[in-house]
């Protein structure tokens, strides 16, 4: 018996198939299963949907999807649903089954230890892989990101994201891919379409369109393994930090991490984080007061009693011996004291303090959940990404941190914000953080967000990943072109529109 008696008969008929298909175990329709993946931390209801389903295998997954069609039943899959501030394990719109992979294709398939090339199903988390890697010697190193160590590895990827090592683009370390098409055809792509392959996860550009980028951030196929490439571990990770005193300080610190990143000397993303983004992963807010963020004066006694300034900027480099590593210490701390104005935080400084300790985690592979602490500095739960990409320039990183402080103060939101520093371009993650429970609050953090976005349109800047709730209305920006070309790719895939209608704003479903 479903729930929620809204659930169209299409779904009920969908489900027996699918019990017959897989077995009745692996079909959940309780209330309090449902309703667990209904839950995010986004503004607005939660949207629990009408059952979640296990698949064990692709076969699994085939069969799904053929039913899927046949019923007409809407699916949304899910690699762990640890998309925590993106929207977890909900579904984008109404009446969407929950497909969870990461139950039950949670294996490493295959790992290739000459060449440093893993093969893994959805359910493959960071910690499971680190702990892996471990435990054959740890010759290799996963990147990871700043979310939960629970996270998909295979899911962080195809949603674009990204952490802090050398393979800090997660996608562009992917090689092959099998994907369960939106019409239940089956595809591999890469060297895997042939046969006979010996070098599936090897070689990223076989003959014909490269086509694993049509499965990242859409909803045209369920990828249901893909090859990643290892990052062999350097014997000695040192890591540095300088921390300076004034917001305005950001412009000149992004000018000076610039050249470090072209030039290659720095290998590791730079990570620059305001005092909230670190503070906030410490302890509760120290003066909750709904509808009201910080003052000046608060943020500096916070700053005092962490030892730390308004912005922190830290890298790492990778050697054979300290000694070897100590050289380009030296050459950074020049290269910053140039501003005339910031304090050195050495390696050993930063593993004493748990602001510092999970960047230099970070920077070594190593599954950390402390950022996710800032999931409680305020009560409520209320958590959501924005995620603008910007232009590693002085004076428009200076502009736009200036407009993210005016806009989410003007909302009685506090201004957290880590910049992940590349070579020419920053990903400019901010966490908005509120009750959840108070209406006020909820409906203030939904504003905030639909402020920062036309804010950042107009600097002619958009995000890299998108919260669910916001998804339709990022595609929405984009050229009538794109948006064209995404459906009739959708279309063609996935002719019914039963894989996620109105993710990433492709389709026709989405949550308003």
């Amino acid at each position: 018996m479903l729930n929620n008696v809204d659930t169209p008969i299409q779904t009920a008929n969908f489900l027996d198939m699918v019990r017959r298909a897989i077995g009745s175990d692996w079909v959940h329709t309780s209330a309090t299963t449902v309703n667990r993946y209904g839950e995010t931390t986004l503004p607005g209801a939660d949207n629990p949907p009408p059952a979640v389903i296990y698949p064990g295998s692709v076969d699994e997954v085939v069969a799904i999807v053929i039913a899927a069609n046949q019923t007409g039943t809407p699916i949304f899959p899910i690699s762990n649903g640890n998309n925590i501030s993106q929207g977890s394990r909900a579904p984008v719109g109404p009446n969407q089954v929950v497909v969870d992979l990461g139950r039950r294709m949670n294996r490493i398939l295959d790992f290739n230890e000459d060449m440093g090339i893993v093969t893994v199903e959805p359910g493959v988390s960071y910690q499971q892989m680190h702990d892996e890697l471990a435990r054959r010697g740890g010759r290799f190193m996963i990147d990871v990101t700043s979310g939960p160590p629970a996270g998909s590895v295979l899911g962080n990827a195809l949603d674009k994201g990204a952490g802090y090592t050398p393979y800090a683009d997660h996608f562009a370390m992917t090689c092959g891919m099998e994907i369960v098409l939106g019409n239940g055809e089956l595809l591999r792509t890469g060297d895997g379409a042939l046969e006979s392959a010996r070098s599936w996860h090897m070689s990223k550009y076989s003959y014909g369109p490269y086509l694993d980028g049509l499965f990242v951030q859409s909803n045209y196929g369920i990828v249901t393994q893909a090859g990643f490439w290892l990052m062999p571990k350097p014997p000695v990770i040192r890591s540095f930090a300088f921390t300076f005193e004034e917001d305005d300080d950001v412009g000149d610190i992004v000018a000076a991490i610039r050249p470090l990143r072209m030039s290659g000397f720095v290998p590791t993303m730079m990570r620059l984080c305001n005092d909230l983004w670190l503070l906030a992963s410490e302890g509760p807010h120290p003066n909750y007061v709904s509808g009201r963020s910080l003052t000046d004066d608060e943020r500096r006694d916070l700053q005092r009693s962490h030892n730390i300034g308004s912005w922190t900027v830290s890298g790492a480099f990778y050697g054979g011996s300290e000694e070897a590593i100590n050289p380009m210490i030296d050459r950074v701390r020049a290269h910053f004291a140039g501003l005339g104005r910031g304090r050195y935080i050495s390696h050993d400084e930063a593993m004493e303090a748990p602001t510092l300790a999970s960047a230099v985690a970070a920077y070594s592979g190593v599954p950390s959940v402390h950022e996710m602490k800032q999931l409680a500095w305020r009560p409520g739960g209320g958590m959501a990404s924005f995620t603008p990409g910007v232009p590693m320039d002085r004076d428009l990183i200076l502009r736009s941190s200036r407009k993210s402080r005016e806009i989410l103060q003007a909302h009685g939101l506090e201004y957290l914000k880590m910049y992940v520093c590349g070579p020419r371009f920053a990903r400019g993650l901010h966490h908005l953080l509120w009750n959840r429970t108070i209406k006020d609050e909820d409906c203030a953090a939904d504003q905030a967000y639909k402020a920062l976005a036309a804010a950042y349109t107009e600097f002619g800047l958009q995000v890299g990943r998108s919260p669910i709730r916001y998804q339709d209305f990022h595609m929405s920006l984009l050229g009538a072109m794109t948006r064209k070309t995404c459906e009739a790719i959708k279309d063609v895939l996935d002719p019914q529109g039963i894989i996620a209608p109105g993710r990433y704003g492709i389709g026709r479903e989405a949550i308003g």
